[in-house]
């Protein structure tokens, strides 16, 4: 039986589910199977993981004076 390919915001909407192992063997069968060729959707993957870990080790870290003024700005496009 072959996999019903899935799309790319199908995958967008499902990966915490996927990281959290809550959804159906159907859908991790098909997201995987998407995530080996599709690049872009395996470095959301990766990077979504990666938050996962540095937000739930608990550790904190300082910001350069600034930082959140410029983070701001970036965010609302402004120079």
């Amino acid at each position: 039986m072959s996999t019903i390919e899935i799309s790319c915001v199908e995958v967008w909407r499902e990966i915490s589910n996927f990281l959290d192992d809550q959804i159906s063997a159907e859908m991790r069968k098909r997201m995987e199977a998407h995530f080996k060729q599709c690049s872009h959707c395996k470095a959301v993957l990766d990077g979504t993981r990666n938050v996962v870990g540095l937000v739930g080790d608990g550790k904190l870290f300082q910001m350069p004076e600034g930082f959140n003024k410029r983070l701001y700005k970036k965010i609302q496009g402004l120079p």
